[in-house]
């Protein structure tokens, strides 16, 4: 079978399943396994996919997505041009369980993604004590971009024993202003800037910002 995948999660997935010599085209981003990536077609980054390379990869199935804002451009686009795909939008942990079954299906590893989630159960089933730290996991830098209830990151929060400030925030994320953030008071603040390459991540950033001065993290 001829995949490409459109996302680092969904490539990381099928790697999971035993299947990364299906691969035969991923996005920009996809970074690991290393191994496996670094000699495979790219198609572009992950809300820029240029959907005529990706025809050009002759795929039976496109591994799309639609857990970010935009995506659903690129979704539209390989509909158009009457790709095979799927376009998973895994909002909470559960969610992720059932995506990675839904991809085993599609691609014939039933019982590898079965053993896989269950795997991972096993690991994530078993949580820390409640710590009580309030962390926020910040997407985006300018504007504040976190995670809310309707997000992986609340479960996977609560399984380390910490809590997402925004836990009771009915929305997958949202921007936040200064004075939200100061309301909200986390303990920490984890850096999870969306697309980009963590060795480009800058912490003084966060420290600096004017506003959060009186924070305890700061």
């Amino acid at each position: 079978m001829r995949v490409v995948a459109l996302t680092c999660s969904n490539t990381e997935i099928v790697c999971a399943l035993g299947a990364a010599d299906w691969l035969v085209g991923v996005d920009n981003h996809s970074d690991h396994p290393g191994e496996v990536v670094s000699h495979l077609p790219r198609v572009g980054p992950d809300l820029d996919i240029d959907v005529d390379a990706v025809a050009a990869l002759k795929p039976d199935l496109v591994l799309a997505s639609l857990t970010v804002p935009g995506h659903e451009r690129i979704v539209e686009r390989l509909a158009r041009a009457k790709l095979p795909f799927i376009a998973p939008e895994p909002k909470s942990l559960e969610d992720v369980y059932d995506d990675i079954l839904t991809i085993g299906r599609n691609l014939g590893l039933v019982e590898r993604a079965e053993a896989l989630v269950a795997e991972m159960r096993d690991e994530l089933d078993r949580p820390a004590p409640p710590s009580g730290a309030r962390v926020l996991v910040e997407w985006w830098p300018k504007p504040v971009i976190a995670p809310g209830r309707d997000s992986w990151v609340t479960a996977l929060l609560t399984i380390a024993g910490a809590e997402n400030p925004l836990a009771e925030r009915p929305v997958k994320s949202t921007p936040l202003t200064d004075d939200e953030v100061l309301a909200l008071r986390p303990d920490a603040v984890v850096i999870s800037w969306c697309g980009v390459r963590p060795e480009k991540y800058r912490p003084d950033v966060v420290l600096r910002r004017a506003a959060w001065q009186s924070l305890e993290l700061v």
